[in-house]
């Protein structure tokens, strides 16, 4: 066997580590949308993708990926993270981004 051979017959065999992964989601539009906006991870809900299908297309995206929907404790700590990235923690943006404006 080539090279080559041995390079394509790798490239074309699926990769069992990543069926074995939980694949998560996070619905962010609303149920009545014309399209389904979401975050989509494999392993870890904070490492995520936005993501826009229609419905149907959702659906069976899900379906096949065999998705489980982020919990409430899942999506506030996605949501603790990424504030953290935006404004750091303690630093002046992070104490003031809650400050009313006088």
């Amino acid at each position: 066997m080539s090279h080559l051979q041995a390079v394509q017959g790798q490239a074309t065999t699926p990769n069992q580590g990543l069926r074995d992964l939980t694949k998560y989601v996070r619905v962010r539009s609303k149920p009545d949308a014309r399209f389904v906006e979401f975050d989509f991870a494999i392993g870890e809900p904070s490492l995520f993708v936005e993501l826009i299908m229609p419905p149907a297309v959702f659906k069976e995206f899900c379906f096949n990926n065999a998705v489980i929907h982020m919990n409430e404790e899942q999506m506030a700590s996605v949501d603790a993270d990424l504030e953290k990235w935006r404004y750091g923690e303690d630093t002046m943006m992070s104490n003031n981004r809650n400050r009313s404006i006088e």
